[in-house]
């Protein structure tokens, strides 16, 4: 796990202002990745960090002389159209370039660098972002307890999880090519459903569309195949994480599970923030991974005492919804649910350690979804399904709105921040995704 170092400290403030503003999501004590170019131009993407209210050009900054040695290396291996050599760098030379990119931008800087800096931000309201790396592979996990209970209980009351769930973190290899950046939109599906008492399935646009609120873990150095990541070893392997909606066709989902699981319900948008903030960020963050005692208790490839102690992240989560009449009446979004990451049930440890267990080669740039993330509280599910009971009692939106389901229109927004008592509040900033009409 990373130690506390000088970049987490919560008296340290920016000469950029907004970067001090209460409650704002990108604080010195941040400093998320990202790619961009500046909205409107044919420029090439590069990478940058987001400060306050501006975006450090980390391409622009490669060019001056404020950086020299690890750092200089970090910030031109990050300045390239995607982060995927950056990413194979490792965590010495992350954090190398965090903590001189901290000493620029700190208040009391030398004037010299000051100006040097000034010169390389770019306003975030003039900039285009990318993915910010190219995904080789993606994995989505299934690890929240509360969501796979939820989930169970729709069709069974007093049913459980498969009795595999409590002993390893589940998961399936999804579809790279849709994932989309914040903004997305995309259109509803075709497939084929299998209606209540049909003798035959029909192929039509999906009627039961929905989200799953989840976090993006993106992977930095990878393994050699072969040769597994244990979990003493396994969040070295992690550059960082953001926001992930893994949109989900439920009609298509059940009837297409059955016996190999999501296939064409999950592949065709998935949409994340642009921001990755990094797991050095996060470390204020940490708090104990809990296993009740009566469960199984994890196999030994999946357990360590430092999982124990600081595994769960204390990620607070939201789910907001805006509707297509809401935008055209001028009114903001309604909020839906709101939770933490610390609930879930398989850390990103194991979500990592188990990935490679039997072999697996992980690569820089590859991508891991947490799973839905839902909490044990009412109101803290993850995803519409359980909310609204699989469509049987829809979720009010205010002014006579309610949705059992997504329409046409609908844009859904996830945000997440961590904030706690003697610790600089740091955020996600949001992934926005949107679901158009079906191409018939």
């Amino acid at each position: 796990m990373t130690a506390l170092d000088h970049t987490h400290d919560v008296n340290a403030h920016s000469w950029l202002e907004s970067a001090n503003a209460a409650g704002a999501d990108f604080p010195i004590q941040n400093l998320p990745f990202s790619v961009f170019r500046r909205r409107g131009t044919q420029q090439a993407f590069r990478g940058g960090v987001a400060i306050g209210d501006q975006v450090v050009d980390l391409a622009a900054l490669a060019a001056t002389p404020a950086l020299e040695g690890a750092a200089l290396q970090a910030a031109r291996a990050a300045a390239q159209p995607a982060l995927n050599d950056f990413f194979a760098l490792g965590p010495a030379a992350w954090r190398a370039l965090r903590h001189a990119l901290f000493a620029l931008l700190k208040d009391g800087a030398a004037p010299g660098q000051l100006a040097l800096l000034r010169d390389c931000l770019v306003p975030q309201r003039e900039a285009e972002h990318s993915v910010p790396a190219r995904i080789g592979d993606y994995t989505d996990f299934y690890t929240s307890l509360d969501h796979a209970l939820n989930c169970t209980r729709l069709l069974l009351a007093e049913g459980d999880v498969t009795p595999n769930f409590r002993w390893l973190p589940i998961a399936y290899h999804g579809r790279a090519s849709t994932i989309g950046v914040s903004g997305q939109t995309f259109r509803r599906p075709m497939g084929q459903v299998m209606p209540p008492g049909a003798k035959a399935p029909l192929y039509q646009a999906c009627a039961r569309m929905d989200y799953e609120l989840e976090l993006g873990i993106w992977i930095g150095q990878g393994n050699a195949a072969g040769e597994p990541i244990a979990m003493a070893q396994a969040e070295q392997h992690v550059f960082g994480i953001c926001l992930l909606n893994d949109w989900s066709a439920r009609d298509i989902q059940v009837w297409e599970m059955a016996p190999l699981g999501p296939f064409l319900a999950k592949n065709f948008a998935t949409t994340i923030s642009p921001w990755i903030v990094t797991m050095d960020a996060l470390a204020p963050y940490r708090t104990a991974w809990p296993r009740p005692a009566t469960d199984p208790q994890p196999l030994d490839y999946l357990d360590s005492p430092a999982n124990r102690e600081a595994g769960a992240i204390d990620i607070r989560l939201e789910v907001w919804l805006e509707s297509q009449r809401a935008r055209q009446e001028g009114r903001g979004p309604a909020r839906l649910s709101s939770t933490s990451f610390r609930h879930q049930y398989w850390s990103v440890a194991q979500m990592v350690a188990h990935h490679t267990m039997g072999g697996c080669a992980l690569n820089p740039g590859d991508l891991l979804g947490s799973g839905t993330i839902s909490g044990p509280g009412p109101g803290e599910a993850g995803a519409l399904l359980e909310l609204a009971s699989a469509g049987r009692n829809p979720v009010p939106l205010g002014d006579g709105d309610e949705r059992g389901f997504l329409e046409d229109g609908d844009a859904v927004l996830l945000r997440g921040w961590c904030e706690k008592p003697g610790a600089a509040r740091i955020g996600f900033g949001e992934s926005r995704g949107t679901v158009l009409a079906a191409l018939r």
